[in-house]
């Protein structure tokens, strides 16, 4: 019998807050962990994640009391939004275009890797997309929106290897997103604009890193302000939603952080141009960096790492040749296509998060790097919002083209 055990809020708060210390523990103690930059969500997350698959084998079940964790992702984009600038949007604003160029024909390839796989192992065509674009590029909520759809079209039932396909691909994407940046970073002796290490904040006031380590000067005021304009935008984004949903206006119908982050842009961009107000991006800064790992960490500490173990050996074959191809793609083609300068090895890295999970282990990858190797604000602005808004419409396109082919 199954005994299960419900955390508390705030108990499940302290966990998710004791889950970034340990990764940043023993990435300390690690060095292969450091020099490639493995971010401390990852480390922190996977160890209580197995302690976790640990008492499931002995039937005891843990569950977490994580109702921030979808505002805190959603104060996380905001900011992102928020150190989107009408000069940096100009400035950046071809390469957004260029990664989705880039995005787009991975997609096309990572579906042909997952179809030809499953075919030449004897397995349905449609089991290649679940471990192709549906789970790896699309996520859990576009893993389960598709089985759904093939339960109903195809009388295949898919949930369960979805979401395990999913969690393969979080963890993996994870993983290899700061090898491969790294590698190419040392490769071609690429550095910052900005430089490494020193006050960047003190240099570059509008430079908004996302580095764990840097030092902020900031003032009680100035977070209670930037917090304020955040939960703004959350609250803004959740309205917007369900007026959409309300009005039922389908191409308007998107993630509600994608709401978010361009509700942070909108407001940033008003500010600067009126000149009323100046937010203040050291506190965009700390409060960004501090949403994201502590989403990250509630996100990984939630892990089934049973479902991974669960997979069928085919379908574990075609998701570790799906991780290799991307590696080897963001290695020499997005690296190279983006510019092949520091940016674009940045950019690489988060293509690997992104390619392979979510948007949110993309901007995790590229976090770890920057604290190490210096800022990257293109790579901020670029990778989101490709992320986060273009990637879920070019995929479904996608999608459906192989849907005709294969039927």
């Amino acid at each position: 019998m199954n005994t299960v055990y419900t955390v508390g809020e705030l108990e499940s708060f302290l966990v998710a807050i004791l889950v970034l210390f340990i990764g940043h523990s023993v990435n300390r103690h690690v060095a292969a962990f450091r020099k490639y930059n493995i971010p401390e969500p990852i480390v922190g997350g996977l160890l209580v994640a197995a302690v976790i698959t640990v008492l499931h084998s002995y039937n005891i079940s843990l569950e977490f009391s994580l109702s921030m964790q979808n505002t805190l992702m959603m104060m996380f984009f905001s900011s992102v939004g928020l150190a989107a600038s009408y000069k940096l949007l100009m400035k950046g604003g071809t390469k957004v275009f260029l990664f989705l160029a880039i995005a787009s024909l991975y997609i096309i390839i990572q579906n042909a890797v997952g179809v030809s796989i499953a075919t030449a192992l004897g397995l349905e065509p449609l089991m290649g997309l679940i471990a192709g674009s549906i789970t790896l590029s699309g996520g859990h909520g576009t893993g389960a929106a598709w089985a759904q759809t093939f339960s109903e079209q195809y009388g295949i039932n898919t949930l369960e290897l979805a979401m395990a396909a999913a969690t393969f691909g979080l963890v993996m994407g994870g993983i290899i997103g700061g090898p491969v940046a790294q590698r190419l970073i040392n490769k071609n002796g690429l550095v910052s604009a900005y430089g490494v290490g020193g006050n960047h904040h003190k240099d570059h006031p509008d430079l908004v890193t996302y580095d764990q380590l840097e030092e902020d000067r900031v003032t009680a005021k100035s977070i209670l302000e930037v917090l304020f304009i955040l939960l703004l935008c959350v609250a803004g984004a959740k309205w917007f939603g369900s007026l959409v949903d309300y009005l039922d206006i389908g191409w308007l119908k998107m993630p509600e952080f994608v709401y978010a982050l361009f509700f942070g842009v909108v407001i940033t961009n008003i500010t600067e141009v009126s000149r009323g107000f100046k937010i203040n991006r050291e506190s965009v800064d700390v409060l960004g960096t501090v949403s994201l790992a502590l989403f990250l960490a509630m996100a990984l500490m939630n892990l089934k790492l049973w479902e991974i173990f669960d997979l069928a050996v085919p379908l574990l074959i075609i998701l570790l040749v799906q991780t290799a191809v991307l590696a080897l793609f963001a290695y020499w083609i997005t690296f190279k296509l983006m510019g092949a300068n520091y940016d674009a090895a940045v950019m690489a890295g988060g293509h690997c998060g992104f390619g392979l999970g979510a948007t949110p282990t993309a901007v995790m990858n590229m976090g770890a790097l920057v604290s190490r190797t210096g800022p990257s604000p293109q790579a901020f602005m670029v990778v989101p919002i490709v992320g986060a808004f273009f990637i879920d419409i070019v995929n479904a396109i996608i999608l459906q083209g192989y849907l005709s082919f294969i039927g």
